[in-house]
């Protein structure tokens, strides 16, 4: 089978990594990669949403199936424009189509989505910029801390969680009327914070049936002890104390049942991953949010926990066989620490040279935001590496984690040294 990976993070290196080890594969392509992903396949420097490109490159390289990594090509409608293409339209896209999509390119739709089907979420109300003052009415009738979300594709930063009512109104007015996130926080929903700890569970389903993959928690502040700003994904640990067999099992009742069940409801047919970020109150599962993907970091500690032939599972989406097939999960524990640019989330440079990768040992390293400039690996993004281990407990991974983070090297390299200590210290409710 020929395979076509779309995307440059450290997502799509695990996924290319994992896929390369199938032997139902033949050749592998990604597209545009990195330096890491390079290893595993060949990279065509062509963008993931550059529709036409890819057609061209489907077709000349006898691709059998197509994986989409990020959201954006999905928001975009690259599973539609396959379908309604003669040329592509009998070849598999993992990844939902627009309409379902819209679970993370719209959070207004998600929201309404959950409300109709029964799903367990916090209370909301979205406004736009001709609502802005009933939404500071809103936001009066809330407890602090003040929940603001930019509706569209915000790359991961369009939530600001605010203590203080007189900010949080003139943020409000920031995302409305000064388009601080752009066309992303056109429309605004604005929600009651939810108390717990949260995790990630992710779900596989063909349309028809599911399978949920291991669940994962992931450290999204720069700072240690989850301060600062928002990022990406500074590192993740799987499994998790906090979700047991028990705790699953509710989720797959309260939430993925009623998501998939929906879906099919609404007459969305949904092929690929659902990306389910929760919040565990207490043993109460609530969803903070959909994605139409796999979550980055925690596909760097998701995918490496499954034994069985990726590509398998895959094929049971392309050709709806999902309920055919089986897979497991190692029961150690992986754990990954993301190298972040001096700088991000904010302005950071690019262009730094990387050395130490080959003293690198007992950790799989994945390339987040990388290229290869002649013989050197150099930045190419804010996120830089996500270094994965293994270990019969966190304290054992991450300390695995943490020394080769340590070989690696590159001007105003940052990491965060605290990833799962809070899971150590985790003594129940």
């Amino acid at each position: 089978m020929n395979v076509l990976i779309l995307g440059s993070g450290g997502r799509e290196h695990a996924f290319a990594w994992k896929i390369a080890q199938s032997k139902q594969l033949e050749n592998l392509y990604i597209a545009p990669g990195n330096a890491g992903t390079a290893h595993c396949g060949t990279n065509v420097n062509i963008s993931a949403t550059d529709f036409e490109a890819v057609k061209k490159l489907v077709w000349e390289k006898g691709i059998d199936m197509v994986l989409v990594g990020p959201e954006d090509p999905l928001v975009k409608g690259i599973h539609d424009y396959f379908l309604q293409d003669d040329v592509l339209k009998d070849i598999p896209v993992i990844g939902p189509k627009k309409d379902g999509a819209q679970l993370e390119g719209s959070k207004d739709f998600s929201k309404q989505f959950m409300m109709r089907h029964g799903v367990p979420t916090a209370r909301y109300q979205s406004f736009t910029k001709d609502t802005c003052e009933e939404g500071k009415k809103f936001l009066e009738t809330l407890e602090p801390p003040f929940v603001l979300k930019a509706s569209g594709l915000a790359a991961g930063k369009g939530v600001l969680i605010i203590d203080n009512i007189k900010e949080a109104k003139a943020e409000l007015e920031n995302m409305l009327l000064n388009a601080k996130f752009g066309d992303a926080s056109a429309t605004v929903v604005i929600e009651e914070f939810l108390h717990g700890i949260e995790l990630s569970v992710f779900v596989l389903t063909d349309g028809k049936s599911y399978k949920i993959l291991p669940a994962a928690k992931d450290y999204k502040r720069i700072g240690e002890g989850d301060t600062g700003l928002n990022t990406g994904g500074m590192g993740a640990v799987s499994p998790v104390p906090f979700a047991d067999e028990a705790f699953i099992k509710k989720v797959e009742e309260k939430v993925v049942k009623p998501t998939i069940n929906g879906l099919v409801k609404d007459g969305i047919d949904y092929r690929g991953f659902i990306f389910i970020g929760l919040m565990n109150n207490k043993g109460e599962p609530s969803v903070i949010e959909y994605n139409c993907r796999m979550g980055d970091p925690e596909t760097e500690v998701v995918i490496p926990r499954i034994e069985s032939d990726l590509l398998d599972l895959l094929d049971g989406v392309a050709t709806q066989t999902l309920d055919k097939k089986s897979f497991a999960v190692t029961s150690q524990t992986a754990t990954t620490v993301v190298l972040v640019s001096g700088g991000y989330p904010e302005d950071y440079e690019k262009g730094k040279v990387v050395s130490g990768l080959e003293k690198v040992e007992g950790s799989q390293v994945f390339h987040a935001g990388t290229k290869q400039d002649g013989d050197k690996v150099v930045t190419s993004g804010g996120r830089v590496f996500a270094v994965t281990s293994f270990g019969n407990s966190i304290k054992e991974a991450v300390a695995t984690s943490f020394s080769n983070a340590e070989k690696i090297t590159y001007d105003k390299k940052y990491y965060r040294r605290d990833i799962g200590k809070d899971l150590m210290e985790w003594k129940g409710y």
